[in-house]
C-alpha cells in the first residue's frame, strides 16, 4: 500500500495574512517530505488553482477557507470559489454541490473563527465530512482534544493541518496515509490516517519595525 504524507490546511500570499509564495511552499514541501498540500486560503482559491496547473513536485488539492457568520469553513477539492459572508449551510451547499468535501478548521479555538458554538448541529445534520482534529497554531491542546472528542462521537474522520502561514510552518502537521484520486477515496483513505504534529506558530503579520512597537 502506498503512502502519502498530506498537509490538509495551509496558507500562500493570496490569503492576504501570509507571506508564502508558491515557489516558497513548493521548495518546503519538499524538504519537509509532503506529498500532497491542500491550498486552503482565505476566501481565494487562485493561488490554489495555479499551483494545480505547476508542476511543483507536490500534489495540490484546491481548497478554500470561507469566512461565514458563524464561523471558517474549508472547502476540499473545489472547482470553483465559495463566496464568504453566505449562511454556513449555504456554503455547505455550494462546497457539495461541486463535489468538494466540508472540512471544520480549528473548531475549539477562541482565537480564531470557528465553528465551535455551531458544529455540534453541523455534525448530527450530516453537514460536515472532516474535522479538524489537530492544528498545529493552537497553543494549548485543549482544543485539539475537545475536536477529536466531537469527531469520534459522531464518527467523522479527523484531518490535520499545519495552518502555516509561512514557509517554516509548513509541515508542522500532517497526516500520513493511504494514497488517494479524489474526495471519496480521500474520506476512505482517512480513516488508515496516522497524525504527525507540533505547536508551531506563524510568523507575524507586519514585521516589527526598528524601535517601532511589537507587531500585531
Amino acid at each position: 500500500m502506498s503512502l502519502v504524507r498530506v498537509d490538509c490546511h495551509l496558507h500562500t500570499v493570496a490569503s492576504g495574512d501570509a507571506v508564502t509564495s508558491l515557489d516558497e511552499l513548493a521548495d518546503r514541501a519538499v524538504q519537509v517530505g509532503l506529498d500532497v498540500v491542500c491550498i486552503t486560503d482565505h476566501n481565494e482559491t487562485s493561488a490554489a488553482v495555479t499551483a494545480a496547473g505547476r508542476n511543483l513536485g507536490v500534489r495540490i488539492i484546491v481548497g478554500e477557507e470561507i469566512r461565514t457568520p458563524d464561523g471558517d469553513v474549508i472547502g476540499l477539492f473545489l472547482t470553483e470559489r465559495v463566496p464568504y459572508v453566505l449562511p454556513v449551510l449555504e456554503v455547505v451547499a455550494r462546497i457539495r454541490a461541486q463535489g468538494g468535501l466540508v472540512y471544520a478548521p480549528h473548531p475549539f479555538d477562541r482565537d480564531r473563527s470557528s465553528l465551535g458554538r455551531v458544529l455540534p448541529d453541523l455534525c448530527a445534520a450530516g453537514a460536515v465530512d472532516v474535522v479538524e482534529v489537530f492544528n498545529a497554531k493552537t497553543e494549548t491542546q485543549v482544543p485539539n482534544e475537545r475536536a477529536l472528542d466531537l469527531a469520534t462521537a459522531y464518527a467523522l474522520p479527523g484531518g490535520v493541518g499545519s495552518d502555516a502561514h509561512d514557509p517554516a510552518g509548513i509541515g508542522a502537521a500532517y497526516l500520513e496515509m493511504p494514497d488517494f484520486d479524489g474526495p471519496a477515496s480521500f474520506l476512505a483513505a482517512l480513516a488508515d490516517a496516522r497524525i504527525t504534529g507540533e505547536y508551531r506558530p506563524h510568523a507575524p503579520r507586519y514585521p516589527r519595525r526598528a524601535g517601532g512597537p511589537p507587531a500585531s
